[in-house]
């Protein structure tokens, strides 16, 4: 019987395998890079182990610190989650080695299913060997891990041999495995997968599918269970192609099939021998706790004959600290609040107060619904989304809305893995009432600056006042009443002012917008908005040319033999960025001489530092 579980990984998913070990009496172990010392999951278990250092390759890619992590605190059973060592044979084979329980599969069926390469030849499927132009566009993808790490779209055969380099590199960062294999790319099919669980006395579940289409840079954002509008054929050979695939191996545990379909025809993408981000929407459709069965799996128990029948629909939208219309540029900073309205399930890695740092994945949290139909959970969830209360850096929550309720997602008719590329524009836009949000934000500002909220009289001033939030620029003058009069834009009118809170009346219908305002930007219900300054500082102005860091991270790598002096072209990569599970390529922005270069590999850049300097041709024809 386990007494303790070590949880192999951080944040959400850590948090998510306490919270059921804490309802059947397990107690719990984490383990912490320096950069995790104050997370959650640290504060939430029953023990801690420090894993000195901050990058990955330092922390939780270390198998022997993780086991000898775990029998210190007297650990009787590892937990991998997901991501880093979820999916390493050597690493399962060195926790049953040093006496320990693994609650996942047998080392064999991670060897033949977590290699997606192997996985290929088990099933019969060859990947290409060699490339040719009539093959494009082809995937380059991570033979180890997930989570879009090590995949990249070649649609032009002289850019591959860069794309098999940068992709096995990242696959090495992030998984400690550099293999990367070449398949034909499906365009805008349907990401569909199937949840098994198998018992070692040969009972395997096909519990459900899940439709994930919905993604960015090869990472899934909204997730839903059951797939809608699958035909029963269909349902009938993805259920037999992954519930063979299980047998073939001898596999144990939890489990996911994933596939790619098109044309109504099913491909098989790859088997991942852990447990999903997505569990949660088949835990709530299914009414089961999958960690829960992991862990009596694990004990020798056996499953009932049959997996429990589903019901309703369950969505999951993944919360993460990205700019989206910045090209999903991961963010950094506090936390300052975060509460999501109640009815509704969170998995989460962080609480108000926490800071987000550069070392991992930027996803906040996991926001899960259940209805009896999927128009009703698309609904709930928005509604949810809508309201919760995220006070920090840059967020997906408006994007996360805004495509819920996109007609080719809420109708069912246009699911597929190109929904951003043909939207993002669209979604993108500034939400409904930003105006009026930062309308709010100037009048909660002179009330908190001039007192007049609690009444009052002072001298009035002839000029208006101007505050520029975001893109909107708004005038407003105090009135003798004690009130404010806003005079740009047009047809606004304040009802109630406090530095915490405004009202304003627009076209006879009245608003009320919450106001929180810290270092520099300020949250009016669900808009977020930079304080502009009304003179530019000198010093932040920077010279034409100038290339700088779109996001805190480190620099990985720097062209082939760029230096100082080169004449480089419009879009050629200069050097590339990684934070947060995201790989940034910096680009020439004009054909020019490259003047500077202040990038190294390994070197830590802050947003904003100065990366290169390119003089373009226009500027080399101006006379000195």
């Amino acid at each position: 019987m386990i007494k303790t579980v070590l949880v192999a990984n951080r944040g959400e998913i850590a948090c998510r395998v306490f919270r059921t070990c804490r309802d059947l009496g397990i107690s719990t172990v984490a383990v912490y890079s320096d950069a995790d010392a104050g997370a959650l999951h640290v504060r939430e278990a029953d023990a801690a182990v420090r894993l000195p250092g901050a990058a990955p390759s330092e922390t939780y890619l270390r198998g022997d610190l993780v086991v000898a992590a775990a029998l210190a605190a007297g650990a009787d059973a590892v937990h991998p989650g997901y991501g880093f060592l979820s999916e390493n044979a050597g690493f399962a084979r060195a926790v049953t080695a040093a006496g320990l329980l693994w609650i996942g599969p047998p080392p064999e069926a991670i060897e033949a299913m977590a290699s997606k390469t192997r996985a290929k030849e088990l099933l019969g499927i060859e990947p290409l060997r060699e490339v040719k132009e009539a093959d494009l566009p082809v995937l380059v993808k991570a033979a180890a891990g997930g989570g879009g790490r090590g995949m990249r779209i070649v649609r032009e055969l002289s850019s591959l041999e860069g794309e098999l380099r940068a992709a096995s590199a990242e696959a090495a960062s992030a998984f400690g495995d550099g293999e990367v294999f070449v398949e034909p790319y499906v365009e805008n099919g349907r990401h569909v997968e199937v949840q098994l669980l198998c018992d070692t006395h040969g009972t395997v579940w096909a519990l459900g599918t899940r439709d994930c289409s919905l993604q960015r840079r090869h990472q899934k954002v909204i997730e839903e269970a059951p797939a809608p509008g699958l035909p029963a054929a269909l349902l009938d050979e993805l259920y037999e192609q992954s519930t063979a695939a299980a047998k073939a191996v001898g596999y144990v545990g939890a489990g996911t099939v994933e596939f790619l379909v098109a044309d109504g025809r099913a491909h098989f993408l790859e088997m991942n021998t852990r447990l999903q981000v997505e569990h949660p929407v088949t835990e709530e459709v299914c009414g089961v706790d999958l960690v829960a069965l992991q862990l009596a799996v694990a004990e020798g128990h056996a499953l009932p004959p049959e997996p429990p029948a589903p019901r309703g629909h369950a969505v999951e939208a993944r919360l993460y600290a990205e700019d989206p219309a910045r090209g999903w540029a991961p963010q950094t900073g506090v936390l300052h609040r975060f509460e999501v309205p109640g009815g509704v399930r969170v998995d989460t890695g962080y609480a108000s107060g926490d800071t987000i740092g550069v070392h991992y994945d930027p996803m906040l949290a996991k926001v899960i619904v259940h209805a009896e139909t999927r128009e009703a959970a698309l609904r709930k969830l928005a509604h949810a989304l809508e309201r919760a209360v995220v006070h920090g850096p840059v967020t997906n929550r408006n994007l996360l809305v805004a495509s819920l309720g996109h007609p080719d997602y809420s109708s069912g008719e246009a699911l597929d893995t190109g929904f951003y590329d043909r939207n993002l524009p669209e979604l993108t836009t500034p939400a409904q009432g930003e105006e009026y949000a930062a309308v709010a934000a100037a009048i909660a500002r002179a009330a908190a600056g001039t007192g007049r909220f609690g009444g009052g009289w002072r001298n009035l001033r002839s000029q208006d006042e101007t505050r520029t939030y975001g893109d909107h620029e708004i005038r407003y003058r105090p009135t003798r009443g004690g009130g404010y009069e806003v005079t740009s834009p047009e047809g606004v009118r304040v009802v109630a002012a406090r530095p915490d809170s405004v009202s304003l009346e627009v076209a006879g219908v009245v608003r009320h917008f919450e106001i929180a305002t810290y270092d520099g930007t300020v949250h009016a219900g669900v808009h977020r908005l930079a304080v502009r300054p009304r003179f530019t500082d000198p010093r932040e102005q920077s010279a034409p040319g100038s290339l700088l860091a779109p996001m805190p991270g480190t620099v990985v790598r720097v062209a082939d033999g760029l230096a100082v002096g080169d004449r480089v072209t419009a879009g050629q990569p200069l050097l590339w960025l990684e934070a947060m599970k995201m790989e940034h390529r910096v680009i020439a922005p004009a054909s020019g001489t490259l003047t500077a270069l202040h990038a190294a590999p390994g070197r830590q850049v802050e947003v904003g530092a100065l990366l290169a300097v390119v003089r373009t041709e226009a500027q080399e024809e101006v006379p000195a």
